[in-house]
């Protein structure tokens, strides 16, 4: 099975004339997600990653399994007041407006070489925002990585123009 096929298409969610894709279906087939699993560590193997970024909530899944088997360690980036320690936060664009991120800001180092893991990049707002987070604590954002990426919304092209390579496993046409 491919990833594609390991990945449930619902129309019409949460609105008419969007193609929401399920990854949920990619988690419960156990071959599908240590392949995804697999496929982005791949290209950090044998590289020295000091911290995987992975944003709420599913970018927590693939992120911690990527850090785990690259033998770095994770960075959980939440919404506004989920984080119990002293945090650094920055303002992201959704569709309809502004949310914010936060991260603990004592997550990264200066200099320490960074990947950003998530599901699925769209528009690329979630993964701008944490970019920034990252970049403001003096990390070195290696890359941004996506199991999905929708390119018809733009999303990992912005990303690129931040001068941060993204490298997504599945690419699925339309919003």
């Amino acid at each position: 099975m491919t990833l594609a096929k390991a990945i449930r298409t619902i129309p019409d969610h949460p609105k008419k004339g969007i193609l929401f894709r399920d990854i949920t279906t990619l988690l419960g087939d156990a071959h599908a997600f240590r392949k995804a699993v697999d496929e982005l560590t791949q290209p950090w193997a044998g590289k020295k990653i000091d911290k995987v970024a992975g944003m709420e909530a599913r970018g927590f899944i693939f992120g911690g399994a990527v850090a785990h088997q690259l033998s770095s360690g994770f960075v959980p980036i939440r919404k506004k007041g989920k984080l119990p320690f002293k945090t650094i936060s920055t303002a992201y664009a959704l569709e309809y407006g502004l949310d914010e991120m936060e991260m603990h800001e004592d997550a990264v180092q200066p200099g320490e070489k960074v990947i950003l893991v998530d599901d699925l990049i769209a528009t690329g707002g979630t993964a701008e925002g944490a970019i920034r987070l990252l970049k403001k604590m003096g990390a070195e954002v290696a890359a941004a990585c996506f199991v999905v990426d929708l390119p018809d919304l733009g999303g990992a092209k912005k990303i690129e123009a931040l001068g941060v390579p993204t490298y997504c496993l599945v690419s699925f046409p339309g919003h």
